[in-house]
């Protein structure tokens, strides 16, 4: 039995999910995120408006009148959500630590997707495959996975983002709409990643905190890295070690940009305690305006 504080939690995520679910991406998911392809459903009368490459001339001929095929989209697909769980994500400085911003996120697009009749599955790692939840539908399974994300315990620190999409790839073969939602505390991961976008629709979800790209001026302080238990005394009152600190943030960011475009794989860039709802928003009208022109 789940503790009250743990179900409340939980709750509050559901009902924030669902309204924003209702009032703004259920139909942005919908029109971005496009089923296997079109099914056979009819043969009927031709009726002014209708396209003349619709017709059916097999028929058209048989009864010397016109008549067109209506088809429907086969809407249904499997979404997957590759979720890090490695130390660094049980941090966070400005309300609400990475890995409850992860569980948002699942939890708003897994509902996009149930109320859009697909399935959702995860994939939960660190340096090893942690726990696996297998696509299904509806709002009990939904739930399910946000618990996970918010309160599993890993037994790994670190994070092995190569080998979590290799598993992917072997136990999904059918082309899946996946999001990687990782801070991407990683490296050697490239190949992997090309190869996932090609098999599947691959979205990276990159997760921040503010300070680990700004370091407030504190003078000595001694540092932990989550994954490795490492620690390190710094002086970040001194001018040169935040300016190396600067540049290796912001060239690992470029790297990872430069990365996702070379891979042909979307990005979508949110940070802790702030409102994840614009990049959600940006991330959907880009592609959709993209998939309009064709580009």
């Amino acid at each position: 039995m789940l503790p009250k504080e743990i179900i409340a939690q939980i709750r509050k995520i559901e009902i924030r999910s669902g309204k924003l679910v209702n009032e703004m991406f259920a139909g942005q998911y919908s029109s971005v995120f496009k089923g296997r392809g079109m099914e056979f459903a009819e043969v009927r009368e031709y009726l002014p408006g209708d396209d003349i490459r619709s017709i059916d001339w097999n028929v058209t001929a048989r009864y010397g009148h016109p008549y067109v095929k209506k088809f429907t989209e086969e809407r249904e697909m499997t979404v997957l959500f590759l979720v890090d769980m490695s130390g660094s994500q049980r941090f966070g400085t400005r309300g609400n630590f990475k890995a409850e911003l992860a569980a948002e996120l699942t939890s708003v697009l897994a509902f996009s997707a149930i109320k859009n009749n697909d399935r959702v599955g995860m994939v939960m790692f660190t340096d090893k495959i942690e726990k696996v939840i297998r696509p299904k539908k509806g709002r009990n399974h939904i739930l399910r996975m946000i618990r996970e994300t918010l309160y599993f315990t890993p037994t790994g620190t670190g994070t092995n983002i190569t080998r979590a999409l290799q598993y992917l790839n072997e136990l999904w073969r059918r082309k899946s709409v996946v999001f990687l939602i990782s801070d991407f505390n990683d490296a050697g991961f490239d190949q992997a990643l090309k190869v996932t976008a090609r098999r599947h629709d691959l979205i990276a979800v990159t997760i921040a905190d503010d300070r680990e790209k700004n370091l407030p001026d504190i003078g000595l302080v001694e540092l932990e890295d989550a994954e490795s238990g490492q620690k390190m005394t710094v002086d970040t009152s001194s001018a040169p070690f935040i300016k190396e600190y600067t540049r290796r943030t912001e060239e690992n960011a470029q790297r990872l940009k430069t990365l996702f475009t070379r891979a042909h794989v979307d990005s979508i860039a949110v940070t802790t305690g702030k409102p994840y709802i614009v990049p959600l928003i940006q991330f959907f009208r880009t592609r959709e305006k993209r998939q309009a022109t064709g580009r």
